[in-house]
C-alpha cells in the first residue's frame, strides 16, 4: 500500500508534493471558501429536456407550422367550424408537452434515487455525498465498482486498478500509483485508493460526455427513424398535390376567393400526419412513467423499444438469479490443516480487505478476526484473476503469503480437491480454495504451485421471482444465456434450480474464432468462468449471427459487455459503473421488473406500428383525392370541417386508445415497409371509391344545393371505408375493441341525424338512391380493403 504523507499535494501537471491539503482531505472552512468561490461540482445531472425544451421541440415542428398556416387561413375565410383542425392540434400540443413533463418528473425523481453518491474525506472522516456537492481539492475514496466523477491525481493506492475504456476503448485495467492521473468516466476495477479532485463541473473530462448520456433522449430507435423516413416523403408527395390543388380550385374552376381557398385548404390539411409524431411520444412517455412507479430507471428513451426486440438475454448469476449474500455452510481443510489454523486465516484475509465482494463478505461473517494479525501486504480479487491474496505477519513474526479463490484457477487439473469440489458444484453450492504460497503478492506467476489449505463452502441466495422470469422469457421465445465468472457446474446447477434447461459449458473451452463461438452459444445455455473481455466476446459473437442482445449485470466485470450489448440492464445496488453505461436501471434491483419493461415495448411497438397504418392511409387516399380532383378540374369534395370530423372518429379517438392497449406481440424489425405495404393499398382503395361516388353525386345532383349533396355522398363513402380499415386495424377483437368502433359509428350516425350537427358539419344526405350507391361502394371497397391486404400479406411478408 502506498501513502501520501500527512500535509502533501501533488500539482495535476508535475505530480510533485507540495504542502496544502492533508491526507485527511478539507476542512469544513476549505469546502466553504471553495463553494463561496464556485469551484464546485456543478454539472447539471439531467435525465430529461428543460420544460423549455419540451415546449419548444412540441411547438415548433414543420407540421406545426404548415397547419398554423392554414388555420389562420380559415380563420379569416371560412366559418369557425372549418377551423376545428387548428383547435385539435392546439389540444394534442398540449398533451404532448404534458405527457413528456409527467415523464421528465417521474425521470427526474428516480434518477436523484439513481445517482452516485461517491466517499469523500473531510476532516479526517468518510462520508457519502452527492456529486453536485463535490468540490476542487476534495480527496475522493475509491473502490470496486466505483465510478470517477471527476477529474484527479491518486495520493493512495492499494492495488488499484482503473478501467479507462470509456474513455479510450482500451479494455485492459490501468494500474494506477502515486502521483498518477485519475480520469473522471472511468472506473475501479480491483483494489482502491484514494485521489484528490483538480477538475470538478464542467472541466471535468467526462463531464459533458456524461451529461449528455444521461439524457432523455429520443434518437437511435428503428420507430422514430422510421417515421421520420415516412414523414420525409409525404412532405414531397404533399407539394405537387398542394400546388395543383390550389391552382385548380383558384384558377381553373371559377369559385368566389373564399370558397375556393376552404376547399384547398380541406385538401392539404388531411395529407399531414400530424398525430403520429405525437401518439408516438406520448406512448413513449406514458410507458416511462409506467415503468418508473415499478421502480425502473429507463435512462435512453429508446431503450424501451429495444428491449422489445430483443431475442437473447445474456444474465449474470450473481445478484440477477442470486441475491448478492452468501452464508458460509461448511469448511474443509485440505492435506491436514489444523481447522482452527485455518478459521484465523479466513478471519484475517478478510481484515486485509476494506472493501470484501459478497464472497468475502460471508468469510468476514462466519469467521471474524480476533488474532489481529498484521497485513503487511494485498492483492485485492479481481475477476481477470478469479483470486485475492494478503501477506501476513503473525503473532510469532513468522511471514505467511495466502490466496482465497477459485479452486479450478488455483489447483492443476489432476489435483484431487477438483473432484470434491466438482461435486459440490453439481449441488448449486459455490467453492472457495484456501491456499498457501510462497511467492511474493506481486510475481505474474502467483497462482502456481499454491499449496491447498481448506475449502470454504458457500451456499448462495436464489432471487424468489427468478425463476418466474425465466419462465416469461421462455414463454416469449426470448432465449435466456446465463453467463458468469463462477463454476460452470455450479452455475448450471442453480439454473437447473431455476427451470433453465440446457447444456453447460466452460468458457475456457471456447473456441476462440468468432463464428464457432457463436454457434457454440447458440447451441449453450450455462457458460461458466467467463472472464470480463469473453463477456464482451460472447455479446458480439452472439450480435453477428442476427441476435439482438441484452445483457443484465450488476458488477463491474459485467460493464465491458453491458456496454457493447444491444441494450444493458443494470441494478440499482450494482456499481455505479455499470449504472453509468445501462440504458435501463432497476432501482429495486428485483430482476422480476424486467418482463414488465418488455411488455411495455411491445406494447408501445406493436401498437404505434398498428395506429401509424391508420395515419397513413389517410395521407395517402389525401394526396390522391388532390391529384384526381386536380386531373378532373373539379372542387375539391370536402370542406376542413369534414376531414375533421373523419379524422376525429376513424383515426384520432380510436388511435389513442389501440395506442395503449395491451399488445404481447414480439417487435418485428422493417417497420416502415410494414406500415406502407398496408397503408398505399389502403389509402389507394379508400380514395379511387370515394372519388368514384363524388364523380356519380355530381352527374346525380343538379341546382343549388348539389356540391353540399355531393360532399355528403363522398363523406359517407369515405367514412365508411375510413371505419372498416379501423375494424381491420382493431383485430383481433375484444369487447372494448367492438364497442370503440361501434361508437365511433354511432358518432358519425348522430352527426346524420341531429339537425344542428348537421348543419355544424354541413353534412345533409339528400334522397335515397344516392345514399344508398355511396354505401354499395363502401362495401365493395371493403370487400376488396380485405383482399388487397390479404394477397398482400402473402406477396410482401415481412
Amino acid at each position: 500500500m502506498t501513502h501520501i504523507d500527512a500535509g502533501a499535494e501533488l500539482d495535476p501537471v508535475h505530480p510533485v508534493p507540495y504542502p496544502s491539503t492533508p491526507a485527511t482531505g478539507l476542512t469544513a472552512a476549505e469546502v466553504a471558501e471553495r463553494v463561496a468561490r464556485g469551484q464546485v461540482n456543478d454539472v447539471p445531472v439531467r435525465s430529461s429536456r428543460s420544460t423549455a425544451e419540451i415546449v419548444r421541440a412540441n411547438v415548433f415542428t414543420r407540421f406545426n407550422a404548415i397547419i398554423g398556416i392554414l388555420w389562420l387561413i380559415m380563420l379569416f375565410v371560412a366559418p369557425i367550424q372549418d377551423s376545428l383542425f387548428g383547435f385539435v392540434i392546439l389540444a394534442n400540443t398540449g398533451i404532448g408537452i404534458i405527457q413528456e413533463w409527467r415523464a421528465k418528473q417521474t425521470l427526474d425523481s428516480l434518477a436523484v434515487i439513481g445517482e452516485a453518491r461517491p466517499t469523500v474525506r473531510r476532516d479526517g472522516t468518510a462520508a457519502q455525498i452527492s456529486t453536485g456537492d463535490i468540490v476542487l481539492d476534495d480527496l475522493m475514496e475509491i473502490g470496486p465498482g466505483d465510478k470517477v466523477v471527476v477529474d484527479g491525481v491518486c495520493v493512495e493506492a492499494d492495488g488499484l486498478e482503473i478501467d479507462e475504456s470509456l474513455l479510450t476503448g482500451e479494455a485492459d485495467p490501468v494500474v494506477k500509483h502515486h502521483g498518477d492521473q485519475v480520469m473522471s468516466g472511468s472506473f475501479v476495477v480491483a483494489g482502491g485508493g484514494a485521489f484528490r479532485a483538480t477538475k470538478v463541473g464542467r472541466e471535468a473530462y467526462a463531464a459533458q460526455l456524461a451529461e449528455e448520456a444521461s439524457r432523455f433522449t429520443l434518437v437511435q430507435s428503428e420507430l422514430r427513424t422510421g417515421i421520420s423516413t415516412i414523414l420525409k416523403y409525404v412532405t414531397w408527395m404533399m407539394i405537387p398535390a398542394a400546388i395543383g390543388l390550389v391552382i385548380t380550385q383558384l384558377v381553373v374552376k371559377d369559385n368566389d376567393l373564399k370558397g375556393s381557398l376552404a376547399r384547398t385548404v380541406g385538401g392539404i390539411v388531411p395529407m399531414v400526419p400530424e398525430g403520429l409524431v405525437l401518439l408516438t411520444s406520448v406512448a413513449f412517455a406514458i410507458g416511462v412513467i409506467r415503468l418508473g412507479r415499478q421502480q425502473c430507471l429507463v435512462q435512453e428513451l429508446p431503450a424501451i423499444e429495444g428491449l422489445a426486440r430483443v431475442d437473447t438475454v445474456c444474465l449474470d448469476k450473481t445478484g440477477t438469479l442470486t441475491e448478492g449474500g452468501m452464508d458460509v455452510t461448511e469448511l474443509r481443510p485440505l492435506g491436514g490443516s489444523d481447522e482452527s489454523y485455518v478459521r484465523q486465516v479466513l478471519g484475517a484475509l478478510g481484515a486485509s480487505d476494506p472493501r470484501p465482494n459478497a464472497s468475502l463478505q460471508a468469510v468476514i461473517e462466519a469467521y471474524p478476526d480476533t488474532d489481529g494479525w498484521r497485513c503487511t501486504g494485498s492483492l485485492p480479487f479481481s475477476s481477470a484473476r478469479k483470486y485475492s491474496g494478503a501477506t501476513f505477519s503473525d503473532g510469532d513474526g513468522q511471514s505467511s503469503t495466502w490466496l482465497l479463490g477459485a479452486p479450478d484457477v488455483l489447483l492443476p487439473d489432476d489435483d484431487p480437491a477438483l473432484a470434491e469440489t466438482d461435486r459440490l458444484n453439481e449441488q448449486g453450492l459455490r467453492v472457495l480454495l484456501l491456499a498457501r504460497t510462497s511467492r511474493d503478492l506481486d510475481d505474474p506467476t502467483l497462482g502456481k504451485d499454491a499449496q491447498a489449505a481448506a475449502l470454504v463452502v458457500l451456499e448462495q441466495r436464489l432471487r424468489p421471482d427468478a425463476a418466474d422470469t425465466l419462465r416469461y422469457f421462455t414463454e416469449q421465445d426470448v432465449h435466456a444465456k446465463v453467463i458468469s465468472g463462477d463454476n460452470a457446474v455450479s452455475v448450471g446447477a442453480v439454473a437447473g434450480k431455476l427451470g433453465l434447461d440446457g447444456s453447460t459449458v466452460d468458457a475456457r473451452r471456447l473456441p476462440s474464432d468468432a463464428k464457432e463461438m457463436a454457434r457454440a452459444l447458440d447451441e449453450g445455455t450455462v457458460f461458466g468462468r467467463v472472464t470480463p473481455q469473453q463477456k464482451r466476446d460472447m455479446v458480439g459473437a452472439l450480435q453477428s449471427r442476427g441476435h439482438t442482445v441484452a445483457m443484465t449485470g450488476d458488477g463491474v466485470n459485467d460493464v465491458l459487455a453491458l456496454k457493447d450489448a444491444d441494450i444493458g440492464v443494470s441494478m440499482g445496488s450494482g456499481s455505479e459503473a455499470t449504472r453509468a453505461v445501462a440504458q435501463i436501471v432497476l432501482l429495486n434491483n428485483s430482476f422480476a421488473t424486467l418482463p414488465s419493461v418488455v411488455a411495455e415495448g411491445r406494447r408501445v411497438i406493436g401498437n404505434i406500428t398498428r395506429v401509424a397504418t391508420l395515419f397513413l392511409v389517410k395521407t395517402v387516399y389525401s394526396v390522391l383525392l388532390a391529384l384526381l380532383v386536380v386531373c378532373w378540374r373539379v372542387e375539391y369534395p370536402f370542406l376542413p370541417r369534414h376531414l375533421t370530423l373523419l379524422s376525429t372518429l376513424t383515426i384520432g379517438v380510436p388511435a389513442f386508445f389501440l395506442a395503449l392497449a395491451p399488445n404481447k406481440e414480439r417487435a418485428r424489425p422493417h417497420f416502415v415497409r410494414r406500415v406502407m405495404r398496408y397503408s398505399v393499398p389502403g389509402g389507394v382503395v379508400a380514395g379511387v371509391a370515394t372519388f368514384v361516388t363524388y364523380l356519380l353525386a355530381r352527374h346525380y345532383y343538379t341546382g343549388s344545393g348539389a356540391l353540399d349533396a355531393e360532399t355528403s355522398a363522398a363523406t359517407l363513402t369515405l367514412f365508411l371505408i375510413s371505419m372498416w380499415v379501423l375494424a381491420i386495424i382493431a383485430r383481433p377483437y375484444t369487447w372494448w375493441r367492438i364497442a370503440l368502433v361501434a361508437a365511433m359509428g354511432l358518432a358519425f350516425l348522430c352527426v346524420l341525424m341531429v339537425p344542428w350537427l348537421q348543419h355544424f358539419f354541413a353534412l345533409k344526405l339528400v334522397g335515397v338512391t344516392m345514399p344508398w350507391i355511396a354505401v354499395g361502394i363502401a362495401a365493395v371497397a371493403a370487400a376488396a380493403l380485405e383482399l388487397v391486404w390479404r394477397w398482400v400479406d402473402r406477396r410482401f411478408p415481412v
